[in-house]
């Protein structure tokens, strides 16, 4: 093999590997919102005669009344389903930045910042949250993939991300008129490095 076609090998499987990056990159993303288009967050009252479901950015899935629940005076009634509905809506939101950090590496710790807030919010602390979360998470059953078990964080990277350690300076230009596929490959490169 020349030598010429040696850089461009090595040149296109470097491309290859962003591309294949890029994909991971977009099926863990994929994975994340389906997990999140799937949360589900089930609150009662005291009497578990009114019993709240919400979704995904707090959307109320289902509301359930018993009986006893429609027997109460209207403002009574009115008070605990408002409660119920925000113990909902909170446990909705934690279930979510859990998602969000267990996707993206806990780089970005929304799960903390959600319960700093729902602390001051509910008058309790960031830890009792946080108690009541792991009670409420379920167990996963199965054990985690390895492109699960580690997550980049690509918040202060170009799409495509570019990997200092593993790219090689480019090489210099062809002493005279290299070659169509070569001067193609060079441009790539060079454009892609400078974003």
């Amino acid at each position: 093999m020349s030598a010429e076609f040696e850089r461009l090998l090595a040149q296109f499987e470097r491309f290859q590997s962003k591309i294949k990056k890029v994909d991971d990159q977009l099926a863990n993303v994929e994975r994340m919102q389906s997990e999140i288009a799937e949360l589900e967050a089930t609150a009662s009252n005291a009497d578990r005669s009114i019993t709240i479901v919400a979704g995904p950015g707090g959307a109320i899935k289902d509301i359930q009344l018993t009986d006893k629940a429609l027997s109460q005076q209207p403002q009574a009634l009115s008070a605990a389903l408002m409660s119920t509905i925000q113990e909902a809506v909170a446990e909705a939101a934690r279930k979510q930045a859990a998602i969000v950090d267990d996707h993206m590496g806990g780089q970005l710790n929304v799960t903390d910042q959600v319960l700093e807030t729902q602390a001051q919010l509910f008058g309790t602390s960031p830890q009792e949250l946080r108690e009541r979360m792991e009670q409420e998470r379920p167990i996963r059953q199965t054990p985690l993939r390895p492109e699960e078990e580690y997550h980049e964080d690509y918040s202060h990277q170009d799409f495509l991300g570019s990997d200092q350690e593993q790219q090689s300076p480019p090489p210099p230009p062809a002493p005279s008129g290299g070659s169509a596929g070569d001067e193609f490959l060079q441009n790539l490169f060079n454009n892609d490095d400078h974003r």
